[in-house]
This record gives C-alpha cells, structure tokens and sequence, in this order.
C-alpha cells in the first residue's frame, strides 16, 4: 500500500482548471530555458492523472518523453486520453511506473532532462524530501515543483473561527502518518534548503488558488476538506464546526464567499 495518502479522480478533476491558472507561468518559462537542446526526457514524481504533464508540456520545446510516477496504479489509470502537442504541437510520449517516493533511485531518472512535480511536497517526509534531492542533484536535471501548500488561507468576510481551524489544518498538514511526519507547511523551505546546500540555485513564485463565486464547485469540496481535516486534527473544535460550516455554505450559496489557498512553486538548477 503507498505510504502517500491516495487522492480521488473527481478531486483532480474539480481542482484543474484552477491548479492551471495558478501554476507559475515565468518559473516554467525559466525551466524550459534552462533545457538542453533536442529531446526532452520529463519525469512527473507523484504524477495523478498527468496534470502537469497537460499544462507544462505545451510550454516546452520537443520531442518530449514524458515517464509519469506514482504509487497508485488506479490514478495513473486515468490519465487524460486526449493527446497532448508540445510546443511545436508536435505529440508527446508518455509512459507510466508505479513505484513508491522511498523507492526512487537516481538510475530511475537516467537521462532525465527535467523532473517536475505537483501537490506533492506538503505529503512527503523529510526523509522522503531527501531522497528526491539527492537524486535529482545526482542526475543534475533542473526541477520544478508546483502547488505546494503555504499553510496560509484567507476567507472573504472573516469569521472570528477562521484562524482557530487553520491553524488546526496546519497541524493536520504536519500530522505523523504511520509513522511518517508530512512536512506540510513547511516543505517548500525545507526542500529548498536541501537544494541550496548542495549547492543549487532556487526560485520561489507564490501561486495561490483566488477562488471566487465561479468556483463555487471547487471552494465547496475544498471547504468541507479543510474544515474535516481540522477538526479530525482536534476534535475538541468539533462543537464549533457545525455552526461554522453552516455560515460558510449559507454565504457559498449566495455568492458572497471568496477564498485564496497560498501555494509556492520552487524552480532549482545546478548553479
């Protein structure tokens, strides 16, 4: 069974369009220029469905040969079938390897022109966010990795509640998960650390969901999300959440609810 926490097909389906538009835009123009010339070699770690592989790799030159990993064999099994052109509209190649984060070894990533990732460094470990590093510097392939929680939402009207369950998401984010301490939070600072004591350069770009009455489909599977997770974290808020979700839904169906869920990206390149 994956240590990582297994994710839905609906949810990736309700969150892409917004996962596309807050993605970083200059730091993938970054990484493309940072690219050899010739064919691209992309791995896709913690992969899903192959979102980012839809969104970055129009923005890269080709051919490209995109290798999507995962644990979860069923999530790779719903890759978007429709076909994906790089930036010449030329096609892309794709396979996928199911295989766990612990497992990664720098010989998987042989010939790897770039190694890119989303929503995944916030659900791995310290440990695990090394093993990543290690091979990455070891191939000397530029990364991108998208969408990682910040630990910072803001909710538009406040609500004296707000923080409370925040903060408990956070904690949630951090939680010990058979064993395993998720960085959440705090991810983004510690892979860029490791980067940057190798030796690496990093970029960091603020790529925050705005979510407004539009996107009433994606804050309302979000809310409910955030809100469980909190109180799952510290139940003692369980009496509180009831009215709250109640509020929140009452100002979701009449439009007056807006939310940004912080994330960063982090672009690293052997200096």
């Amino acid at each position: 069974m994956s240590a990582l926490p297994q994710v839905a097909p609906a949810w990736l389906l309700v969150r892409a369009e917004v996962d596309d538009r807050s993605r970083s835009a200059e730091l993938a123009r970054d990484a493309a220029a940072l690219l050899p010339a010739g064919r691209q070699v992309v791995h896709d770690l913690g992969s899903g469905s192959g979102a980012m592989m839809r969104w970055l790799a129009p923005l890269l030159s080709g051919p490209q040969r995109w290798v999507l990993h995962d644990a979860d064999a069923g999530i790779l099994g719903h890759r978007d079938p429709r076909p994906i052109v790089d930036a010449a509209g030329l096609p892309v190649v794709c396979r996928t390897s199911v295989e766990e984060l612990e497992d990664l070894d720098p010989s998987t990533l042989a010939g790897a022109t770039l190694v890119v990732a989303s929503a995944l460094l916030d659900v791995i470990t310290a440990r695990e966010a090394g093993i990543i590093v290690d091979a990455c510097v070891e191939i000397g392939a530029p990364v991108l990795f998208s969408l990682t929680v910040a630990g910072r939402v803001d909710l538009d009207p406040p609500d004296p509640a707000d923080q409370l369950f925040a903060n408990a998401f956070n904690a949630h984010q951090r939680r010990n998960v058979r064993g395993r301490s998720l960085l959440g939070p705090d991810a983004v600072g510690v892979v860029g650390h490791l980067f940057a004591t190798a030796g690496w350069r990093v970029r960091t770009a603020s790529t925050p969901w705005t979510l407004t009455p539009a996107d009433s489909a994606l804050i309302a599977e979000w809310f409910d999300g955030w809100l469980d997770a909190a109180v799952e974290q510290q139940p003692e808020l369980g009496g509180l959440a009831g009215d709250y979700r109640a509020r929140r839904r009452d100002q979701l169906a009449s439009g007056e609810l807006c939310v940004v869920v912080h994330h960063e990206d982090v672009l690293a390149w052997r200096a």
